[in-house]
């Protein structure tokens, strides 16, 4: 076996010491070189960022703190018809429809002709009209004979006094024969002109009780209707209600006289009213508080039965807010940049109310405090991108 020199020995030794020693330099100096420790935990957690040298966005850090903010609340809700401003109009009579003379989407005033039908209802009750009236009459003149016989002392008193009852009872039945054409829909000075000519008609009108456009037709010639039948719908548009529907839970927030804004998607704008009215009781079926509003609509913008959003603001409660432009969206998610040391953030996760006034209120992820990036939030994101792809 061949033996190995010394003096090689010697030299091995040594080059083995001289390896080991810049390796643990190499070592020490990975430890103690701050940009490689920054670059280690940031390769170890890609939410951290470090501003580099010559960063090209303006950057601005602030401390969190508590600032008056009025929740807002969003309900779903439709345009609707003013109530106070509807109408359904029906026949007076029972009769068969013989003619329509509007149809939905025309304007109407007060006494307009909507429909006529032919009834012999009508017909029976202006009979009975003529027929009280002429026994009343005729009882008139029996009493004014029965006074000249008894001032001539040729019938005795019991006998005026009977006349004069059966005249008594006579002007009832035309009084009674009077209102039933009132209630029929006859005026007072058309009765009037049946005493006097004693034509019957049996043709009755449909007539609109309020101005403003008809909006709905339930009706054909030649059906025979009710007066417990809604005919026809007529609607003054130039004022609508805003209808919602608040769910229990946050019933509180709402009262009568609120400033709400109202978004109506056809519109694609935002209108202001007030709460008029606030529900007194909680729908049981459904949980929820109704809540209505009023919008004017001369214009004819709004229409019955189109969507909105209903947006009511809460009394102004103390919360912590973060501006508005430091939040960053990322992966669906609200986040903020938190300082965690000079020029070195955080991508912070956090659940913010919606915005209002340029401010977010923060329900959790962040402290009071704690320093955020307002400014320059976006580019700084992307700038961590850029780090994390490399």
């Amino acid at each position: 076996m061949t033996s190995v020199p010394k003096h090689f020995k010697h030299a091995a030794l040594a080059l083995l010491v001289l390896a080991s020693l810049n390796l643990a330099g190499c070592q020490d100096e990975a430890k103690t070189s701050p940009a490689a420790s920054a670059e280690s935990r940031e390769a170890a957690d890609p939410r951290l960022v470090t501003v580099p040298e010559n960063f090209g966005a303006q950057l601005k850090v602030e401390a969190l703190s508590k600032a008056p903010v009025a929740d807002t609340l969003s309900v779903a809700g439709k345009v609707d018809f003013d109530q106070s401003r509807l109408t359904r109009i029906g026949a007076s009579v029972t009769g068969r429809i013989t003619e329509i003379q509007v149809f939905p989407g025309q304007p109407v005033q007060v006494g307009d002709s909507l429909a006529v039908l032919n009834s012999t209802e009508l017909g029976q009750a202006q009979l009975n009209y003529l027929k009280a009236r002429a026994q009343a009459d005729l009882q008139a003149r029996s009493v004014e004979r029965a006074r000249q016989l008894f001032a001539a002392d040729v019938i005795g008193q019991a006998e005026l006094q009977r006349r004069e009852s059966e005249l008594a009872v006579a002007s009832a039945e035309q009084r009674g024969a009077a209102d039933q054409l009132k209630v029929l829909g006859v005026s007072p000075a058309a009765i009037n002109r049946l005493g006097s000519s004693g034509a019957i008609n049996s043709v009755s009108t449909v007539a609109a009780t309020i101005a403003g456009t008809v909006v709905e037709r339930n009706v054909t010639v030649g059906q025979v209707v009710q007066p417990a039948e809604s005919l026809f719908v007529v609607a003054d548009l130039a004022r609508v209600w805003v209808t919602a529907e608040v769910p229990e839970q946050q019933a509180a927030q709402v009262r009568a006289g609120q400033v709400v804004d109202i978004d109506v998607p056809a519109l694609g704008e935002r209108l202001r009213g007030k709460l008029i009215y606030v529900a007194d009781t909680v729908n049981p079926d459904t949980r929820t508080l109704a809540v209505r509003s009023e919008l004017d609509n001369k214009d004819r913008r709004l229409k019955p039965a189109m969507l909105a959003t209903m947006l009511i603001q809460a009394a102004p409660m103390e919360r912590l807010v973060v501006p508005a432009r430091a939040v960053v969206r990322e992966g669906d998610a609200d986040h903020v940049f938190v300082e965690q040391a000079a020029g070195r953030f955080r991508l912070t996760p956090v659940k913010l109310g919606p915005d209002a006034d340029g401010r977010r209120a923060v329900l959790s992820g962040l402290e009071a405090g704690q320093r955020v990036l307002t400014d320059g939030a976006f580019h700084l994101n992307n700038e961590r991108k850029r780090k994390e792809l490399e």
